[in-house]
């Protein structure tokens, strides 16, 4: 058995239940190291991100924190700034990926729910994929359900990721939600019991 946990990248476009496909892993007591909570605290108040932002996008911090909305109408003008923006956020998510490592040694699986997994080629720091998944029109339902979502954003979003047909084909496992939250909790629960069982093979 090998002395260390399987990493395990959870991805999937917008609007396909990653979020929802990741709390079935946590209930399962599967660590899961959640990327958009981690980039929200470090663009909150005394956040790593805050100073370096404020510098690549003057004016996009207020009150000592990085303004989302005000940095978004920066990217959305400048679609070079997402290069920039990433070369500040990557490294420290990348170090604090480590240290929730670091603090799980023990645990036979980790989750990594991280929405651009493929595009900054974050799955090549993994053990194993999962893509969570659903048919275009659910995908599109659910996401103009968000607040503050319009089709232009949506439609911007979903040109900077990785078409979900491409994921899937790249992916270890698949995880459908769109034959609901009793269907996909039953394939988490496959996954992780078969996760287990390979960790104990090799």
């Amino acid at each position: 058995m090998v002395e260390r946990p399987l990493l395990v990248g959870l991805t999937g476009s917008i609007g396909m239940g990653k979020t929802e496909t990741a709390k079935m892993f946590a209930a399962l007591g599967v660590p899961v190291f959640d990327s958009d909570a981690v980039v929200h605290s470090l663009y909150a108040a005394c956040g790593q991100a805050v100073e370096p932002i404020g510098k690549a996008f003057p004016g996009a911090v207020k009150d000592g924190a990085v303004d989302r909305l005000v940095l978004m109408t920066a990217l959305q003008k400048d679609q070079t700034g997402f290069a920039r923006l990433e070369s500040i956020v990557h490294p420290l998510v990348a170090q604090k990926q480590r240290e929730f490592i670091a603090a799980h040694m023990q645990a036979e699986l980790i989750v990594f729910d991280i929405p651009l997994l493929f595009e900054t080629g974050g799955d090549s720091r993994m053990d194993v994929v999962v893509v969570a998944s659903a048919p275009p029109d659910i995908q599109r339902a659910r996401a103009l359900a968000r607040p503050d979502m319009t089709e232009t954003k949506f439609e911007q979003i979903l040109s900077r990721q990785m078409p979900d047909l491409e994921k899937c084909t790249l992916a270890d496992y698949v995880v459908d939600t769109g034959q609901g939250l009793a269907h996909a909790r039953a394939q988490v629960l496959t996954i992780v019991a078969d996760l287990k069982a390979k960790r104990k093979a090799l």
